[in-house]
């Protein structure tokens, strides 16, 4: 097994990993050609198939374990595959694991931490939709932990979910200390669920894509739907607390522009879209920064607007 991230610009590879994507498209001269997206879990490779009608290209389809044979390129900055030969893989000739990419970290010990955040909440009728969610519903939980954060961008991997929220709740736990406007009890509670859309909106591996209420409702419409749904179970549970909890939650994207019905009106709601900004945006350094073993600038980066290169110390 050759893992997208030991790959080498240059060497010819024969290797079987999971075709994520697929879309045709036509060169300038108007030649076909398929851009693949191949993955394992390590990451992912785009791969080039220029002659798509050749005999050593067999017939596959997305989501499918291919083997294929080509060599190894480098385009703007990054390795990408020109592949010569295609065929579908046999079960018994990978292992399905190998094609999931996973969190680094524990994801029972992240759990369990979570959870302890969760006990600090004193509210009783923010307690109770933690407990509805985290705590009672065992399928939740189950889908929570191994769901990723996105389909790509940051935290899109197994786990991911769970270790972004952590990472937010951690971020609202500085700050409910450094500024006593914010409550600690609304900020924890909407940050362990601001998320919570996310394991209807995106489809459990391998495919981590978006489901149909994803493409149209989209994880903030849905979370909010799901406290309704905790909110209901809980008697008397106060008309304007649940109305401020929503709101976190329907703003923590900051910007219209940004999938937010709202923007936020609430110091909480502030908090809460600070600290989803900031681990969202320190973790996709990360990835960037992953692969790459040099102090080299990157290029421009479409997402933070600007060139971007490694520390040099």
């Amino acid at each position: 097994m050759r893992y997208i991230n030991t790959l080498v610009e240059g060497e010819t590879i024969r290797n079987v990993y999971l075709c994520k994507g697929k879309r045709s498209a036509e060169t300038r001269n108007g030649r076909p050609y398929d851009n693949l997206l191949l993955q394992d879990k390590t990451g992912t490779l785009d791969g080039k198939v220029w002659d798509p009608n050749s005999s050593g290209i067999a017939d596959y389809d997305e989501m499918d374990f291919i083997e294929v044979y080509g060599e190894v390129t480098s385009y703007n900055n990054n390795l990408q595959l020109n592949i010569k030969q295609i065929r579908k893989a046999e079960e018994g000739e990978y292992v399905p694991a190998d094609y999931m990419p996973t969190t680094e970290k524990n994801e029972d010990q992240m759990y369990q931490e979570l959870l302890a955040y969760g006990r600090q909440v004193k509210n009783p009728y923010l307690r109770a939709v933690i407990e509805y969610y985290f705590e009672k519903d065992q399928a939740f939980v189950k889908r929570f932990k191994a769901h990723s954060a996105a389909k790509s961008v940051h935290h899109s991997f197994s786990g991911g979910l769970l270790e972004h929220t952590l990472s937010v709740v951690k971020f609202c736990e500085y700050m409910a200390g450094a500024y006593p406007i914010l409550n600690r009890d609304l900020l924890y509670t909407a940050a362990m669920c601001h998320d919570i859309g996310k394991t209807k909106e995106l489809s459990p591996f391998p495919e981590n894509d978006y489901t149909d209420d994803g493409q149209l409702l989209g994880h903030i419409v849905i979370g909010v739907e799901m406290l309704d749904d905790a909110i209901r179970t809980i008697p008397d549970f106060p008309r304007k607390l649940a109305s401020e909890l929503k709101h976190c939650i329907l703003a923590h994207h900051g910007e219209l522009e940004y999938g937010s019905p709202k923007k936020p009106a609430l110091a909480e709601a502030f908090a809460l879209n600070f600290a989803d900004c900031a681990d969202a945006k320190m973790q996709t350094l990360i990835e960037i920064f992953k692969e790459k073993n040099s102090n080299d600038w990157l290029g421009y980066n479409r997402m933070f607007e600007t060139n971007l290169r490694k520390t040099s110390i």
